[in-house]
């Protein structure tokens, strides 16, 4: 005899998920091993910032890649899935920083070393809250691999990538105008630049020409940078300025001669045709100063402050406190011409959101264009597949027009260059270890101050997560990594970089397909922000309602290349459905078998053979969205199966045979409950795994049961067909009894179309149907009968009618039947658009534009039927 495990009566998931996450963790389920015989499937978890605390859009990101891992895993594959953190080095900077304000210190007043020392003890003891938090979320991560982007293996690696580029001339110092935040106080890559449309001004100036009374007028957004002008630029075709050409102009409160040039890039159509040329200050004038040698005067510091060369009467000033006065100034001395009202758009810090200024300084680059050839040639000839595919348009146009990449930064915590400057011959040395002198004449060294961008480590993450540069066995077997899930926001600050420097230094794509979600908004599609007071607290969420009810919101909403409107109230109808499954297996357990027994195909009853076929046909469907990352699909397919077939049809119509100790029935139940299990793991599984282990004869974990596959001769269209007929017909006897408020208690006569072919069909479930309809007698007839007063319905395409005490209310049964009859036509548009859509026909399985070509035959006859009802009961009344 077998023991029975019985599940308490209510679900509470977070004993359930202290205990599973545990095991899960003690057992080293998600170990993977390099010896392993089966196919491989690898992952690398994008590493959030060591300071990152657990948001929505982790949640999004984590649980959707953990639903492919389980889901390969169980079907044999030697999955592994590498986490770790990124040391972010400007969001640590942050943090530190602030740290020392409070106390009343600065990092300069502390210095680099006791700087690193407390930003160490800061990782320490609190970077690692997000990897805690995401064991929450019941992530499948291999923890024996966690990796950091500053531990010794991976920071040799970076160091080694530094001076392998450097070596091959790929990377360089130049004197060269970057973008800077004064407020970080490091230099910021172009892509780490937000945009923000401006209400500006635009400054109209009169630049006069000595000895006269004319002058040239420029027109400009930033007034202060003009005490840095080296010239004015106009375009050599403008016929306005001809007579100008090769003159001078004194430059107003610097009574500084500058030259007049010309250049083709000079816009005839911006304000007045003539530019003030800033060349230490402006992008596109640092350009026409390299192309026409012309000096260049930095007049703003690093800290957005202005510099001696400003003048002594604007030196010391902020920036946006210069420009008022310089403005004041030139009004002063009549040289204001005018101001107009100017929209455009500024840059700031991706960061502290702080307006960026252009800055003129020795940085260190990487020539990009020879890496970013082969991270193009490998995304054309489909070697890595974006999806959704339209992601791959956002990459080329992108990688089309690429820079060289400025990758140092002016921060302490990071990878330090590992560049260093004699200070006698000023050679300079790029090496792997720290030499002890200049190998050229022997002198003192001393290291480059900078770091490298965060993004630049990031780069590596695929492969030197795995030991690289040593060629170990994780590189072996799990090199290049099959999939990478990430938000679209970073395809440029990391998938493309990855991309580049796999085929640079492992001379093969790091990934082969890369999944783009979406982002999680609130219900109104609005950006989730404290200043919105919308934020939905995963945490929160997960202690409210529990963890899987959580992760199954998420898959369920997430349709590729869609938003996610999120609410609490769909994580409310997911617990819902935790609880459904819980109460369905409570009833399963207490009605199994006292022993093991084998059931015979021969002697199932109809449910139980519609069961298996719809379990068969489920389970396909499954594999078939989960390849296309199909998760919303996915998680339809498997909550309508548990919910409506398992739950509400399959259970009622075998209660009565339970009750009559078939053994069948009792075997095909308790399976049918074990492979839903296995079928649902993936996307809830702290639930499954509690529920499996009170089945008898389970193994150690469920993760480890094999992902079910059934035999063809499951397939039963014969009972998938009648059992079809019968739901319809309860469903619309129930329907109408609901319509007209029957009572339940209430006895109807039941009155089916059809007559012996209905008979056939329904005659030997007449007891299922009187059970769960209500119904009392059952007519099969070849015509609704005219002379009795009917309360009419369409299951299907069969017509029926009920019978009751009661008058029927003529008005109230055609206002049913015309609601009926839109639902159906609704739903025959919506076929019709996704039946007439190329792209469906081009990507959807074949099984599925068979299923709905079926559906719409069925809705159209549906249709025709109850316009035929209408038209009768309109000539009734």
């Amino acid at each position: 005899m077998r023991e029975k495990k019985l599940l308490d009566k209510a679900y509470d998931p977070k004993p359930v998920e202290a205990r599973w996450s545990k095991f899960w963790l003690d057992e080293k389920l998600f170990v993977a091993d390099v010896h392993s015989p089966g196919p491989k499937f690898s992952m690398v978890l994008p590493p959030p910032n060591v300071t990152g605390v657990l948001h929505m859009g982790h949640a999004l990101c984590f649980t959707l890649p953990d639903i492919i891992v389980r889901w390969k895993k169980m079907q044999g594959y030697n999955t592994m899935w590498l986490p770790g953190t990124d040391h972010a080095s400007i969001a640590v900077h942050n943090v530190i920083e602030q740290q020392l304000a409070e106390k009343g210190l600065s990092r300069e007043k502390v210095g680099r070393e006791e700087f690193l020392r407390i930003a160490w003890d800061w990782k320490n003891k609190c970077g690692g809250l997000i990897t805690e938090q995401l064991k929450r979320l019941g992530c499948a991560l291999d923890w024996s691999r966690e990796r950091f982007t500053m531990d010794e293996g991976f920071s040799r690696a970076v160091k080694y990538v530094f001076v392998q580029l450097y070596r091959e001339g790929l990377i360089y110092r130049d004197y060269y105008l970057v973008n800077r935040c004064p407020r970080c106080q490091t230099v910021l890559s172009d892509i780490e630049i937000e945009h923000k449309e401006v209400q500006g001004k635009l400054w109209y100036i009169k630049y006069p020409i000595p000895g006269t009374d004319d002058g040239v007028v420029v027109a400009t957004t930033r007034p202060e940078t003009m005490l840095g002008d080296t010239a004015v630029a106009v375009h050599p075709e403008d016929e306005r300025y001809l007579k100008y050409h090769g003159q001078k102009v004194l430059l107003p409160l610097q009574n500084r001669l500058i030259p007049i040039i010309t250049d083709e890039r000079v816009e005839k159509d911006f304000g007045t045709g003539a530019v003030k040329v800033t060349p230490a200050h402006d992008p596109v004038d640092f350009e026409l100063g390299r192309k026409h040698n012309l000096e260049q005067v930095i007049v703003i510091d690093g800290s957005g402050r202005m510099t001696e060369a400003a003048g002594p009467e604007f030196q010391g000033l902020d920036r946006f406190v210069c420009r008022q006065k310089v403005v004041e100034k030139l009004q002063e001395l009549g040289l204001l011409v005018k101001v107009e009202n100017y929209t455009h758009a500024v840059g700031h810090c991706y960061r502290c959101k702080t307006v960026i200024e252009p800055h003129l300084s020795w940085q260190w680059f990487v020539k990009i264009e020879p890496l970013a050839r082969e991270a193009i040639r490998v995304v054309e000839e489909k070697k890595i597949v974006f999806i959704p595919e339209n992601w791959t348009k956002t990459y080329f146009d992108w990688m089309y027009r690429i820079h060289d990449w400025c990758i140092s930064r002016q921060l302490w915590w990071g990878h330090r260059i590992p560049a260093y400057y004699c200070q006698n011959c000023q050679h300079i040395m790029v090496v792997m270890e720290e030499p002890a002198a200049c190998e050229k004449c022997g002198g003192s060294l001393v290291q480059d101050e900078d770091v490298l961008d965060t993004w630049f480590s990031s780069a590596l993450w695929p492969f030197a997560t795995m030991g690289w540069p040593e060629q170990t066995e994780d590189l072996k077997v799990f090199y290049p990594t099959d999939l990478l899930a990430t938000g679209f926001d970073i395809i440029f600050f990391w998938v493309a970089r990855m991309i580049m420097m796999g085929m640079k230094f492992m001379k093969d794509v790091p990934f082969r397909q890369v999944f783009i979600n979406g982002l999680v908004r609130d219900m109104k599609k609005r950006k989730m922000s404290k200043s919105e007071g919308n934020i939905i607290d995963p945490l929160e969420m997960i202690k409210k309602y529990g963890t899987d009810a959580l992760r199954f919101t998420l898959s369920s909403l997430a349709v590729p290349g869609m938003d996610i409107a999120l609410s609490e109230e769909r994580m409310a109808g997911y617990r819902a459905f935790a609880n459904k499954i819980w109460n369905a297996s409570r009833f399963v357990l207490m009605n199994l078998s006292e022993e093991p027994f084998e059931p015979d195909p021969a002697q199932l009853t109809l449910p139980n053979r519609w069961i298996r076929s719809r379990l068969l046909r489920i389970t396909r469907q499954l594999n078939s969205a989960l390849e296309q990352y199909k998760f919303y699909e996915a998680s339809e397919i498997i909550y309508h199966f548990i919910w409506h077939e398992f739950c509400d049809w399959y259970i009622e119509f075998i209660k009565p045979e339970l009750r009559a100790g078939n053994k069948h029935t009792m075997a095909v139940m308790e399976d049918t409950l074990e492979k839903i299990l296995r079928l649902l793991h993936p996307f809830m599984p702290y639930i499954t795994e509690e529920i499996w282990h009170h089945l008898p004869g389970t193994g150690r974990s469920l993760l480890e049961a094999s992902w079910p596959e059934f035999p063809d001769s499951w397939l039963d269209e014969e009972a998938e067909n009648t059992m079809k007929f019968l739901q319809e017909i309860i469903s619309e006897v129930r329907s109408i009894r609901a319509e007209n408020k029957i009572p339940v208690r209430e006895q109807v006569n039941l009155w089916v179309e059809g007559g012996e072919t209905s008979r056939k069909v329904a005659g030997p479930y007449e007891a299922a149907i009187r059970q769960l309809a209500g119904v009392d007698r059952i007519e099969y007839v070849e015509e609704l009968p005219a002379d009795k007063k009917l309360l009419k319905g369409v299951a299907g395409t069969t017509k029926i009618g009920l019978l009751v005490a009661a008058p029927v209310n003529l008005e109230q049964e055609k206002e049913r039947l015309e609601k009926e009859l839109r639902k159906v036509r609704e739903d025959i548009a919506k076929l019709e658009v996704r039946l007439n859509n190329p792209d469906f026909l081009a990507k959807a399985p074949a099984a599925v534009i068979e299923d709905h070509q079926k559906r719409l035959a069925e809705l159209k006859l549906k249709q025709a039927t109850l316009e035929k009802s209408l038209g009768e009961l309109n000539e009734r009344s």
